[in-house]
């Protein structure tokens, strides 16, 4: 099969699109045909500097497509089936062997495109906003990156559950575009100062919840809470790895948690469950996904390139 693959961590260009043995069945796993393959922040960072689990290595967290095999002891999946699935590595490929525990059936109104966007961005916005998150009606939220994906999921998620909603973008096109996704209040990092913003947005009283898929934004976040307001933190997309001083939550009784799908897919049902509901709840058009553009999986370091330049409003795909 084909995949982009590298030999070691760097920039975008460490990707090559080579020829690759085929990924072998598990008993308990199905071998899915890739179709769309959603890059994720992740996908970005462990190409930057993550570990190489073998050489060459192919990177990438999540895929649609459809079963062409299933393992010996998978009994609720069949070939044929369309799925989208979460893996430690491996999406970057046409072909890409999945434990059955980490594939969601695709409803037979939805897009394969469509899905491969919806387990990692959705789920882990839900569980920001509300499993960790603790988010009620009438509450406010500021979604760091709201152009993201993460962050259009958390917008939806956060203005379906009736919270005020604000959000950051580096522009007003985007924050513009932002509002038809239910942003309340938007905030323009680039032009101005985050928490002076969010102050004045909310008669000095900061906001209850932020999510901060961003990392680099930590104190920021910080300082725009309300008394007893929460973080979810869920990323470190902006590669700052300086320690963080949190010593001021304690004046108002503030908190921050860390953030982790993965760990919850694995020791929880119930965050599986979750996914499934919000894959039907974009099937039944409830909730909206959002594709800024698709390269051939040969153009996967294009492809990384512009998700890196951070002009993409929404998900960028790639189709093998």
């Amino acid at each position: 099969m084909k995949a982009a693959v590298y030999y070691e961590t760097g920039s975008p260009d460490v990707l090559k699109y080579e020829d690759v043995p085929d990924p072998k069945v598990h008993p308990k796993g199905v071998i899915v045909q890739v179709e769309a393959i959603s890059i994720e922040g992740g996908d970005t960072l462990h190409r930057l500097g993550g570990l190489l689990t073998k050489v060459p290595h192919i990177v990438g967290y999540q895929c649609a497509g459809t079963i062409i095999e299933v393992g010996a002891e998978v009994t609720d999946r069949k070939v044929g089936d369309r799925v989208v699935a979460t893996v430690a590595d491996g999406s970057h490929a046409e072909l890409v062997s999945a434990p059955v525990q980490s594939t969601w059936l695709i409803p037979d109104n939805l897009n394969t495109e469509l899905a491969a966007c919806i387990p990692v961005a959705f789920g882990t916005a839900d569980d920001c906003l509300f499993e960790f998150g603790h988010l009620q009606a009438g509450e406010s939220v500021l979604i760091q990156a709201g152009a993201g994906g993460v962050g259009l999921a958390a917008i939806q998620l956060a203005k379906r559950a009736g919270a005020t909603v604000f959000a950051t973008a580096s522009s007003k096109e985007k924050l513009d575009r932002l509002a038809e996704f239910g942003l309340d209040h938007g905030i323009n990092y680039v032009e101005e100062d985050l928490t002076q913003a969010v102050l004045r947005l909310t008669n000095d009283q900061g906001v209850n919840l932020v999510v901060d898929p961003v990392g680099s934004t930590l104190a920021a976040s910080m300082a725009s809470l309300a008394y007893r307001g929460r973080i979810s933190y869920v990323g470190n997309a902006g590669r700052d790895n300086q320690p963080l001083n949190v010593s001021p939550l304690m004046g108002k009784n503030q908190s921050i948690t860390g953030v982790y799908l993965g760990a919850e897919l694995a020791y929880s049902d119930r965050a599986y469950q979750n996914i499934a509901r919000l894959i039907n709840d974009v099937a039944a058009g409830e909730l909206q996904v959002v594709i800024d553009r698709v390269f051939p999986l040969a153009q996967a370091r294009d492809a990384h390139a512009y998700v890196e330049s951070r002009q993409a409003f929404g998900r960028v795909l790639m189709t093998p």
